[in-house]
């Protein structure tokens, strides 16, 4: 039994003579005849993993899917849904390598599906900076909440055009087309940079903000901080899960990469960072915080509502202190 390569693809000879395609559309090798170290990622994806995290975000279509309905935010909802699906469908492709690591259709969907999954995640975090500007203080804001829509939004596109194109031009070579890494690459990278500014404009706008929910007469509301809280961890995770999918393309999808071949390191820095950050924006859904009786709610209306409910406490302390004094 002996391993050669032509072109690139490597073919395995077993000790009666047959021959067998272990690269490219082509392949032919089975787990049953080759050593799964000759496929790309030198491993079966454990279908263990790749079942609980499709059941995992099969409960997030369907709490974005109802909260989505409920609080009308068809934005947010869309690009959840998209992203949760893309996952799911980038998983059932690790199923399909799992049952043979060469079968050409598994390694297209995962590419392609799990690499852009997160970009959609990311959209929908990009749309609730202009809503926490509204929210909170327009005025102290660098920019109008719009500017934010139309920054991070077509950024968004171009790193998911990148991406995908690089995915799929790295999946119809097998994984041997340089060009396809680097392309998914630079939209990688995109998404690191983009994430970074928007992280750094969302810091610096709570920063500018300070003397509207730092004043005395008005307090943040607990669901708002969890809200607020929930985005950040989700934020956090993306950028962790893009960078370590830098690192990990940073070989190409060559035989001899370690990280692309390590799956430990997929399944903590790819597999869990993500699945974490879908259900972070569960808890961290737009609706509950700036939807109310059908209309969008400002941090002004909750001081009216606190104003009012102290007054009313005030209001009840001093009836029954004279209900007391009376008796």
């Amino acid at each position: 039994m002996s391993v050669s390569f032509n072109n690139g693809v490597p073919f395995w000879t077993t000790s009666n003579g047959a021959v067998y395609i272990a690269g490219g559309s082509s392949a032919n090798c089975t787990v049953s005849v080759c050593p799964v170290d000759l496929s790309v990622y030198g491993y079966r994806p454990s279908i263990g993993e790749s079942g609980a995290l499709i059941a995992l975000y099969a409960v997030c279509v369907v709490a974005q899917a109802i909260l989505g309905w409920r609080y009308k935010t068809w934005w947010f909802m869309a690009a959840m849904l998209l992203g949760c699906v893309d996952e799911i469908l980038g998983y059932v492709g690790r199923i399909l390598l799992w049952q043979n690591p060469w079968a050409h259709a598994g390694f297209i969907m995962q590419i392609v599906l799990i690499t852009i999954g997160p970009v959609f995640f990311s959209a929908a975090i990009y749309v609730l900076l202009s809503q926490i500007v509204e929210y909170i203080s327009v005025k102290h804001s660098r920019f109008p909440p719009k500017v934010f829509y139309y920054t991070f939004i077509p950024c968004d596109i171009i790193s998911l055009t990148l991406q995908a194109v690089g995915g799929a031009m790295s999946s119809s070579t097998n994984g041997s087309s340089s060009v396809g890494v680097n392309i998914a690459l630079a939209g990688l990278g995109f998404q690191v940079a983009t994430l970074t500014v928007f992280a750094l404009l969302t810091v610096d706008y709570f920063f500018r903000s300070r003397p509207v929910w730092r004043n005395s007469d008005i307090h943040l509301p607990r669901q708002f901080k969890i809200f607020v809280g929930f985005i950040a961890l989700a934020t956090i995770l993306i950028l962790i899960r893009c960078c370590y999918r830098v690192y990990e393309l940073s070989e190409g999808y060559s035989r001899t990469s370690k990280a692309l071949r390590d799956q430990g390191l997929f399944i903590g820095l790819e597999s869990i960072m993500v699945i974490l950050a879908a259900l972070a924006l569960i808890i961290a859904h737009p609706g509950p915080v700036f939807s109310k009786g059908g209309y969008k709610r400002s941090l002004n209306d909750e001081k009216v509502a606190q104003l009012s409910a102290g007054h009313k406490t005030t209001h009840d302390s001093m009836t029954s202190s004279n209900s007391q004094q009376v008796v």
